[in-house]
């Protein structure tokens, strides 16, 4: 005995189309509400209800930073930049990966070393600035040493926790099949602790944009922080805000990259 499907009613269709209206509605407002703020922006400033002294209309900012692009002056501070966040980049994340995946595994290793990194992961790298700057100088090595200072600890607590949450029963497979310690470390513990090691190299890429913009304001004649800082001081703040909205748009592009990096060799991971 068979029986008719019975046909929906109007109301129940429209609780069942209800989330995806809304989503509908979430993915319009993101879209949007940032032009929406530039919108307010503008018109707060043309009609002087914010100072347009610390506050210049978007519009006006926007033909300033045209100017530079035209100019080429944005660019060369963008490639100083770049060139000091890549350098410190690479020589905190290699380090930092390698002990970290070392401290993971060996645990008399951990308890020897892990002290000396737990007393000095808190102190503030900018706090340590004026010493690199008098032991490295003024030129790039010390904002080099100083990104990498910052990038190490975060890429080397994260994959040393990655490898550590690795579950044992992956370890005890691989005991049981015979595998050596390199095989165990290739085919369980790395591929176990990569989600952790590319979550400390975003953290790491964001936090070193934070510390180039620092060390760029003091001790720099060039990149963005230090075109931030010169802005500062000339009371030029449509210019500031370019540095500032520049040195924001890097970092993200960052991320996306380690992001796509991420998809790539973790697709295994929830993103």
């Amino acid at each position: 005995m068979t029986t008719s499907a019975r046909a929906l009613t109007e109301d129940e269709l429209r609780r069942l189309k209800a989330p995806a209206r809304r989503e509908k509605i979430y993915r319009f407002a993101s879209y949007f509400s940032p032009l929406l703020l530039l919108l307010v922006w503008e018109l707060s400033s043309r009609l002087n209800l914010i100072d347009q002294r610390f506050f210049p209309p978007p519009s006006a900012i926007a033909e300033t930073a045209w100017s530079m692009i035209v100019s080429l002056e944005l660019f060369d501070h963008i490639g100083a930049t770049l060139r000091r966040i890549g350098v410190g980049y690479a020589m905190g994340a290699i380090p930092g990966i390698t002990l970290g995946l070392i401290l993971g595994l060996s645990q008399p290793v951990r308890r020897l070393l892990g002290p000396i990194f737990a007393a000095l992961y808190p102190v503030p790298k900018i706090a340590i600035l004026p010493l690199i700057l008098l032991i490295f100088g003024v030129g790039d090595a010390s904002k080099f040493v100083l990104i990498a200072i910052g990038v190490f600890f975060l890429t080397f607590y994260n994959t040393m926790g990655g490898v550590m949450q690795t579950p044992q029963i992956y370890m005890d497979v691989a005991k049981n099949a015979g595998a050596s310690r390199l095989q165990t470390f290739r085919r369980f513990a790395f591929p176990a602790a990569l989600p952790s090691i590319f979550t400390g190299l975003k953290l790491a890429a964001g936090s070193s944009y934070i510390i180039i913009a620092a060390a760029e304001f003091l001790g720099a004649r060039s990149g963005v922080g230090f075109f931030i800082w010169a802005s500062w001081q000339t009371f030029a703040v449509s210019r500031m805000f370019v540095g500032i909205v520049v040195i924001s748009v890097m970092g993200y592009l960052t991320i996306l990259a380690i992001e796509a990096l991420e998809r790539r060799f973790v697709p295994w991971a929830k993103h």
